[in-house]
This record gives structure tokens, C-alpha cells and sequence, in this order.
């Protein structure tokens, strides 16, 4: 496969097979191949998943992803991480795989595409009201629209605008700019300065993934407002 090319800034640039209108591109390749790997990495570890005291090391690896993503919801949302743990979960592992093979060489992080973070983005967009129209209802979710005065609605739906283009920004600049980095060192100079940036990259790549979860997290919980409604029943 034809690596990504310095003066190419996005993956969706490096087409691979085109037939008329019809193309499928390095973002879209890597991108089944994340899915792929994601999808059959649950299939070969939940096959034979036990309750016994004795467990595979697989397991014990999943049990403790599991966990920690939970506890993490469950910080943010007070709230029963279960409602969220399929959603949040997915982001983190989808985008903290994509960035992580970011050490194979010639592959390209489908989170250096635009299209890929704003995809991302919107789901996180979309979910944010699905999950406050179920805790709270239709006019419970959107007469938050309108606090304090209706002359506040242009705003609020700004601002949810707004932070979904941050999200997919945020993501997108942060690994096309690491990836476009190490591609010039390794040009440049010698191999010890590239590794060690590879090295530094997988962290900010692991960083990224928890970001993005957590603000998509810290949406859902803030549209839902459990926090709120718990500790207000606390003082009653």
C-alpha cells in the first residue's frame, strides 16, 4: 500500500481504487480495518468468556478496559454507567486503536481525516439529545433551551454547534499534525529522534482517545443533568 505522502494532508487524499464516482480511499480502508479488528478482538475474547476465579489473560485484559471506562462514567455521569458504557466505550476504543497503530509502518490514522472526527463528532452530536430527551423527556430537554429567556435559544444551539466542531478539530489537528511531524523528522534526521517522538506521539494518540470521551461524556451527563437532579433530591 502507497504511503501517505508529506504534501497530502488528509488520508481521504490517497485514493486506492476508483471506478467512475466511485472511489474508496486510505481514510475509508484503515477505517474498516479498526472495525474489523475491534469486532473480531470481542469475538475471539467473549467466546469463551467465564465467571469462574480463573480466567484467560484476554479477560482479565477486557475485565479491567471494562471496569476503568466505567468507573470513569460513572464519575462524570453519577448515574449508572451501563446507560452510556456501549457509546462512550466504542469512541474510546475506536479512536485510542486508530491512534495506537499509529507505530505500524505505512499505516495512517483514520483520525487525521476531518471527515473521520467529524463523523465522530456528530455521533456525538446526535447522542447528546437522544440521551436527554430519554432521562428527561422532549419539553424537559428543550425548555433548557430557552433559560433563562427564550432570546438564549440562538445561543444554546450555537454553543452546540460550536463545541461539535471543537471536538472534531481538536482531534483531527492534534494527530495529522503528529503524524505530518514524525513523516518530516524521519526525512531529516537521524533514527533515535523519530522514535523517541513515535513514542511521545502514541501517548498524546492514548490522551486524545480519553479526551474526546470524556467531553462527549461530560455532554451526555450535562444534557441529562442525573448530577444535578441527585444532589438537589440530597438536600430535600
Amino acid at each position: 500500500m502507497e504511503i501517505l505522502h508529506l504534501n497530502q494532508i488528509s488520508p481521504d487524499q490517497l485514493i486506492l481504487w476508483q471506478w467512475g464516482v466511485m472511489k474508496i480511499n486510505a481514510t475509508m480502508v484503515y477505517t474498516w480495518l479498526i472495525m474489523a479488528m475491534l469486532v473480531s478482538t470481542s469475538w475471539l475474547v467473549t467466546r469463551r468468556i467465564s465467571t469462574d476465579i480463573a480466567i484467560s489473560r484476554w479477560q482479565h485484559l477486557l475485565e479491567v478496559v471494562v471496569s476503568t471506562i466505567r468507573e470513569q462514567i460513572k464519575e462524570i455521569s453519577q448515574d449508572n454507567p451501563d446507560h452510556y458504557l456501549a457509546f462512550i466505550g466504542t469512541l474510546f476504543l475506536f479512536i485510542g486503536l486508530s491512534n495506537l497503530l499509529l507505530i505500524v509502518p505505512g499505516y495512517v490514522a483514520p483520525t487525521s481525516s476531518l471527515t473521520t472526527t467529524a463523523a465522530l463528532a456528530i455521533c456525538v452530536f446526535i447522542a447528546v439529545p437522544l440521551y436527554g430527551i430519554t432521562s428527561r423527556g422532549v419539553l424537559g430537554y428543550f425548555k433548557e433551551y430557552f433559560q433563562p429567556t427564550f432570546i438564549f435559544f440562538p445561543f444554546h444551539v450555537m454553543g452546540e454547534l460550536t463545541r461539535t466542531l471543537a471536538l472534531a478539530i481538536r482531534l483531527f489537528g492534534n494527530i495529522m499534525s503528529h503524524d505530518k511531524v514524525i513523516g518530516i523528522l524521519l526525512a531529516i534526521t537521524p533514527l533515535f529522534f523519530p522514535i523517541v517522538m513515535h513514542a511521545l506521539g502514541l501517548l498524546i494518540g492514548m490522551v486524545q482517545a480519553y479526551i474526546f470521551a470524556i467531553l462527549a461524556m461530560v455532554y451526555i451527563a450535562s444534557a441529562t443533568q442525573t448530577h444535578e437532579a441527585k444532589s438537589e433530591g440530597q438536600k430535600l
